[in-house]
């Protein structure tokens, strides 16, 4: 071996040395391999999205709680989702039971029974308050930003990671975001939101994870709450809360918009 010679061979300078040299290499071989399988910012970037939706079969239920100068209004919403495809279907009010928003491959339709055939809108379209439409679908970062900037940094006394997205195309739901992540595990925790400049801050969020999926790897921890907050003119809030994720197959059909066509 590397680290053996004959006892015959040593001399007192080697006996003293080699034990050092052995213990060195044994470290190296241990601490490498683990430093060679770190996170890449994409991959802390993949982590937190599945956290938030991007798995390949979950459905869960998002309540929609919007506070707009002292009225309050709110939305039910059964969300379907398999990788980045997402359906999501309104539950209350009654007056808008059965509409529902599909997004396939990056592009967002609008469908009611009324209408004859899928209309196209933005992710970045009101839903309710200061929730876009793309707010209650998978969140997609690792996709659909570049990432210009990474840091290591302390977010109220804990190790986060901070990057900095920009939109790859106008379907993502914001133009530019700050993005707390904490380290251990990879969730986002705050996000802000700028405007394509990146010189105007529009809204702030704040997510919790108390969640949990039985899953066959395990369990998994998946978003339980979103509280938006502008922070342009008002103190208007807009609250998220998703509840009873489940993690199971979702059929190609259902995120087939020929299928809504009379």
């Amino acid at each position: 071996m590397f680290c053996s010679m004959k006892n015959g061979s040593q001399n007192p300078g080697v006996k003293r040395v080699l034990p050092l040299v052995c213990s060195l290499l044994l470290f190296l071989a241990a601490v490498c391999p683990a430093a060679s399988l770190a996170a890449t910012p994409y991959e802390i970037l993949k982590e937190c999205d599945e956290a938030r939706g991007n798995l390949s079969g979950i459905t869960w239920i998002v309540s929609v709680e919007a506070l707009e100068r002292g009225h309050k209004n709110s939305r039910r919403i059964l969300v379907k989702s398999s990788g980045f495809n997402v359906v999501a279907e309104t539950l209350k009010p009654p007056r808008r039971k059965g509409q529902l928003l599909i997004l396939v491959k990056g592009n967002m339709w609008f469908y009611k029974p009324d209408l004859s055939k899928p209309v196209p809108v933005s992710q970045r379209q009101k839903l309710l308050g200061l929730a876009a439409n793309g707010d209650i679908a998978s969140t997609n970062y690792a996709e659909d930003y570049s990432i210009l900037s990474f840091e290591e940094v302390d977010f109220e006394s804990r190790a986060c990671y901070l990057f900095l997205l920009e939109a790859k195309t106008k379907n993502a739901t914001y133009s530019r975001i700050k993005y707390w992540v904490s380290r251990r595990p990879h969730l986002g925790i705050k996000a802000e939101f700028y405007t394509a400049r990146g010189d105007k801050l529009l809204k702030s969020a704040r997510m919790e994870y108390d969640n949990r999926i039985a899953a066959g790897d395990g369990e998994r921890v998946f978003i339980s709450r979103m509280v938006i907050h502008d922070e342009l003119m008002s103190e208007d809030t807009t609250t998220l809360n998703f509840s009873d994720p489940v993690l199971q197959p979702i059929p190609d059909h259902v995120f087939n918009l020929n299928l809504l066509r009379k």
